[in-house]
């Protein structure tokens, strides 16, 4: 029981690092914003990039930092949560 939550955790905080690298490589190629998948990445990461954007803003050069923050944030807690197990 526990190896099958401890892989659940691990493999959830994986494919929520990956969809915010997806996202990332997204804003520095032309893409179609109204694409089903580009929507749908959006709503999935934008929960996670969202209250990181609000603490930390853009910076003068339009700079988003949020990625980078929440992908350190996400990796200290999935090894907190993988700790506990």
């Amino acid at each position: 029981m526990n190896f099958l939550l401890f892989r659940l955790i691990s493999t959830a905080f994986d494919i929520i690092q990956l969809l915010i690298i997806i996202r990332v490589i997204l804003s520095w190629v032309p893409h179609n914003p109204y694409s089903q998948w580009v929507r749908l990445l959006n709503d999935t990461t934008e929960p996670v990039l969202k209250p990181i954007r609000e603490a930390i803003p853009i910076t003068s050069m339009g700079v988003d930092f949020s990625p980078i923050v929440a992908f350190i944030l996400l990796g200290f807690l999935k090894k907190v949560l993988l700790s506990l197990i």
